[in-house]
């Protein structure tokens, strides 16, 4: 997969995983990652599939409609991926924190629907419910952030609260920040993302 690394002044800070949304771009989401952990190697990745000429990370068949099919292969081709870029990079697979937007978002929440301990945690902001009717792993030992827009067409409320309710019954903890706005990522809310982080993960 298409991809940068860059590595981090501490090497016991969480890699970041960046994940950008329809039309991104590996580059996308760096200021973010700055913002949120500013010593934390990160590995950002492009997605494999492309809409109308723009990156994504799965096919969708409509707005809001996903193609399973090809999200259950695209969820095991990131699998693999950080499997391999583990090894390539030489950093911790059990000490990765997703930081993705919207259909980025979705793929990181495909992982946790996917995989026991894929993530350590997740900044999903204005995610959908990637998958409904799967039993989704022991996700106690995760934390999630979720940023979601009261008046975001893309993803209305009760999706973000589905979404929360199912993470949350698989065990993960979960914290959602409701901006008034819609389905952009606004500057308060990357804020609110980066205190959940530095509250979690400080320390590492």
């Amino acid at each position: 997969m298409r991809h940068l690394f860059k590595k981090g002044r501490n090497e016991k800070a969480p890699v970041l995983l960046l994940l950008h949304g329809t039309g991104g771009t590996e580059e996308d989401l760096l200021p973010l990652a700055s913002m949120i952990s500013p010593e934390s190697s990160i590995l950002t990745v492009r997605g494999n599939v492309t809409e109308n000429g723009m990156p994504r990370f799965f096919r969708r068949l409509a707005e809001g409609v996903f193609d399973e099919e090809d999200l259950k292969f695209r969820t095991k081709e990131l699998h693999d991926f950080l499997d391999h870029a583990a090894d390539e990079y030489e950093f911790d697979r059990q000490n990765i924190v997703a930081v993705g937007y919207s259909n980025g978002a979705n793929i990181a929440g495909s992982l946790l629907f996917h995989y026991k301990g894929e993530l350590r945690g997740a900044i999903l902001h204005h995610p959908m419910v990637p998958l409904r009717g799967i039993t989704l792993p022991n996700l106690e030992n995760a934390a999630i952030f979720i940023g979601a827009g009261k008046n975001d067409p893309i993803c209305p409320p009760q999706e973000t609260e589905e979404l929360e309710s199912l993470l949350q019954g698989a065990g993960a903890n979960v914290e959602t920040y409701w901006g008034d706005y819609g389905h952009q990522l606004t500057q308060p809310e990357a804020e609110a993302a980066r205190d959940w982080f530095q509250k979690y993960y400080s320390k590492s």
